[in-house]
């Protein structure tokens, strides 16, 4: 069974607030995209490579001139139409793996990225990185808060893995029941699939607002150095 992977990066970044989609945004000299490409060069992917793209980009073919392998497929305005475009444009037997991954995500290592693969090829069962809540979370409801038991609660990250039929269909389906998905796990459990947690590295934190350019670029440092 092959894996594939699919990395969406057709979305605009309105929350980063910069003039570019936040994917084109520098660091440590170079644009984001192109260190979480540096962080894909696994010989563990030997399926196909995507990525998923806005039809208006066209600082795209300057970035893959330095990573081959990669076909563009055209996304939509949400995550999930991105990941479902992509795996539709799919040639997989229906038990390949599909890995999704978030372009915004440049710090995953290695070792996580094997955990997640072979915790899921072992057991057969799809899943998601993810870490444990260690801060106090709280609840508003209109003004009245409580606290979360935070005991059972865990911060999920990307990459995600799951059988190519069954998130395609899985998908689909929540898409014609108008459903709100945020990422491919919120998709399988709607749909009734089993879900596994495995757990990442802190490390692997996602580009969401300026300030998280600073810990990012921390963390690359640090494993240039390793």
């Amino acid at each position: 069974m092959s894996v594939h992977l699919l990395l969406p990066a057709a979305g605009s970044g309105r929350r980063f607030g910069a003039a570019k989609a936040k994917q084109y945004f520098p660091v440590l000299g170079k644009p984001l995209i192109e260190w979480t490409l540096a962080a894909w060069q696994s010989p563990l992917v030997d399926g196909q490579r995507q990525l998923i793209v806005q039809p208006e980009d066209q600082d795209i073919h300057a970035v893959l001139h330095g990573f081959a392998g990669y076909r563009l497929v055209e996304g939509g305005q949400e995550r999930m139409d991105s990941v479902l475009a992509g795996l539709k444009a799919l040639k997989a037997a229906d038990d390949d793996w599909v890995v999704v991954h978030d372009i915004a995500r440049p710090c995953i290592g290695a070792n996580d990225i094997a955990a997640l693969l072979e915790r899921c090829q072992s057991t057969g069962t799809g899943g998601l990185l993810a870490t444990p809540i260690t801060d106090t979370v709280k609840r508003n409801h209109g003004g009245l808060v409580s606290t979360l038991d935070r005991s059972e609660l865990w911060a999920a990250q990307t990459p995600q893995c799951f059988r190519f039929k069954l998130l395609l269909r899985a998908l689909e389906e929540a898409r014609q029941q108008q459903q709100s998905i945020t990422d491919e796990a919120s998709a399988m459990e709607w749909a009734g699939h089993p879900v596994q947690l495995v757990a990442g590295s802190r490390d692997n934190i996602k580009l969401t607002h300026p300030e998280d350019v600073i810990i990012i670029e921390a963390i690359l440092r640090k494993k240039a150095l390793a």
